[in-house]
């Protein structure tokens, strides 16, 4: 059996880490080895974990990107297997065309393509558009794989 070409919300959040309204992607429209596109209209919602008084400020379109390159490692990953957890490392180049994404009309297109990597890292280029082309967003980000979090018994005093 192999991944599905196309997932909605629910069929996402089972393949993320990020659960309720944190699952920001709503559809997963196309994926390959190399890349992978997802829509959404979250954005424009007022109860988006991510808008604060301002709105839905540009530079949480990174957090969109890196829940499409989450969920792009989720598809990656061997049937039956646990997907690599992933950290954001970095996010670098980032350009920002807009002040907020929550006056966007239509939804988000949100890209990812893996651009090198390897079982410890990959590297992304990303792009969140509007539904007419216009960019909103793009640039790189650094995934880091398999690196637990410290803990208190890990941390040095």
């Amino acid at each position: 059996m192999t991944a599905p070409q196309t997932l909605d919300r629910a069929g996402i959040a089972l393949r993320i880490p990020h659960s309720g309204s944190m699952c920001l992607l709503e559809r997963l429209e196309s994926w390959d080895e190399m890349a992978i596109h997802c829509s959404t209209r979250t954005h424009a919602r007022p109860d988006n974990p991510l808008r604060t008084e301002g709105g839905l400020l540009a530079p949480n379109a990174i957090e969109y990107a890196a829940q499409a390159m989450a969920l792009h490692g989720g598809l990656l990953a061997a049937e039956g297997s646990t997907p690599s957890a992933g950290f954001l490392a970095s996010a670098r180049n980032v350009r920002l065309a807009v002040a907020r994404l929550d006056d966007v009309a239509g939804a988000l297109q949100v890209r990812a393509q893996r651009l090198s990597g390897d079982d410890r890292q990959i590297l992304y280029a990303f792009t969140v558009a509007a539904d007419d082309g216009r960019m909103l967003a793009e640039g790189r980000a650094v995934v880091v794989l398999n690196t637990p979090l410290a803990t208190e018994s890990t941390r040095s005093p």
